[in-house]
């Protein structure tokens, strides 16, 4: 029902990754370039801090890269038929594929520390501490890029959290070669690759889990369903709601479908437009309603029909 109802928000609401992927490809130029630095630099001065922040490195140069695969790829498939989202759902595809790269890299991380803890190899600590203090600018600038998409962008959100375990890295890296410089203590390049990788793996495990709740179609966390449907039902005209779904189809694009039933006599085009609305105001920038007369069929009745 309807005649001037508006349908454009869906295309309005492009995905929040593409507002940032210039910031993105900046951030991939200063990572990948100071990538094989740092991995030169570990694998000669022998520490596992060193050489776990050039993994994070990598992880972080295929992370970004994927992110920024998903947003051009994305931004190109709204048109076609057969895929009437577009792509958007790539770039939760992405998120969820840094989460699995970064648990990895951390659980690799984690297993060599403890295997080297019982047998510290000898590292070149002055070296060590100047490449680690130049990776830590370079992290510290991509962290500043990428920091505002966080908010608005699960693929966004991605990158930003390799790139902040990275810099973490990059501080453990000082840390450890100033430790050792300092004390001697051949210990303190294991523990400290131990630390990072366990601050690494449970903020993966959080954004996959973000990740995984897009994918299932699960309702936005903010949003209680109970509350919204009990609000459609107190709609002037409404007399029932049935047929309720909620969920988020990519970063910043919530959407809906929901079947009104009205009562006798009610006018259908004030319900649809109060109830989308309604969603509107929940957040919901494209949902689809559909409005029943007071002597429709029941939809189960409807879908028990054979023809």
């Amino acid at each position: 029902m309807g005649d001037a109802h508006d349908h454009g928000s869906a295309a309005v609401a492009l995905h929040a990754g593409a507002a940032y992927k210039r910031r993105l490809v900046a951030a991939l130029l200063l990572i990948g370039g100071f990538f094989v630095v740092e991995l030169v630099g570990g694998l000669l001065t022998n520490s596992l801090a060193l050489l776990s922040d050039a993994g994070h490195m990598f992880t972080d140069v295929l992370g970004i890269s994927m992110a920024l695969a998903a947003i051009q790829v994305a931004g190109r498939g709204g048109h076609a038929p057969q895929r009437s989202f577009g792509l958007y759902r790539l770039e939760i595809l992405a998120a969820l594929a840094n989460a699995l790269l970064l648990a990895a890299v951390a659980l690799f991380i984690i297993v060599e520390a403890v295997r080297r803890l019982s047998a510290p190899p000898e590292v070149l600590a002055l070296p060590m501490l100047l490449i680690g203090a130049v990776g830590l600018l370079v992290n510290l600038a991509a962290f500043l890029l990428l920091r505002a998409g966080a908010a608005a962008s699960l693929n966004v959100e991605g990158a930003y959290l390799e790139v902040l375990a990275d810099m973490l890295a990059s501080v453990g890296v000082v840390a450890s070669a100033v430790v050792s410089l300092t004390t001697g203590f051949t210990r303190a390049d294991p523990l400290f690759a131990l630390a990072i990788g366990g601050f690494v793996l449970p903020r993966a495990w959080r954004l996959g889990r973000k990740a995984l709740r897009v994918l299932l179609q699960s309702a936005p966390p903010h949003l209680d369903v109970a509350a919204v449907e009990q609000q459609l039902g107190e709609l002037d005209g409404v007399a029932s709601v049935h047929d309720l779904h909620l969920w988020t189809l990519t970063s910043g694009m919530d959407v809906g479908s929901v079947h009104l039933r009205l009562s006798p006599g009610s006018d259908g085009h004030a319900a649809l437009d109060g109830a989308r609305r309604l969603l509107r105001h929940h957040g919901v920038g494209h949902a689809t309603v559909q409005v029943e007369p007071a002597d429709h069929a029941a939809c189960d009745d409807c879908e028990r029909t054979s023809w």
